[in-house]
């Protein structure tokens, strides 16, 4: 089974093939924002992957339209919404700030870590 980690929550989640980043974040209960509700129509759910890129989806013109207008975006900047993992291994990601500001305007009955 593919696994996810969580660097900086020092959380790690094994997910079943087609997963989503998001939703394993949401399985975990990772900060990762999803304002738009995981449809590819914001950039709170923005990370950035450390290792294991190449067992994720490939990233979608919506997907790259939609990072575009997202803060700080780097090279291994990747929706958590779009990325789905496609076999086993692992995936390290950290959540961005944009993603976590997201996440705890979302929830704020959630401590902030």
């Amino acid at each position: 089974m593919p696994k996810i980690r969580f660097i900086d929550q020092n959380l790690e989640i094994e997910v079943p093939v087609g997963m989503s980043l998001l939703d394993a974040a949401r399985t975990i209960d990772a900060p990762e924002g999803s304002a738009c509700g995981g449809v590819c129509a914001c950039s709170t759910c923005h990370v950035y992957i450390e290792e294991g890129a190449s067992l994720l989806s490939e990233a979608s013109e919506d997907e790259e339209d939609i990072l575009d207008k997202a803060f700080d975006v780097q090279m291994s900047s990747r929706l958590g919404c779009q990325a789905r993992l496609l076999s086993d291994g692992l995936v390290t990601l950290r959540i961005t700030k944009e993603s976590l500001d997201a996440f705890y305007n979302e929830h704020p009955d959630v401590k902030r870590v």
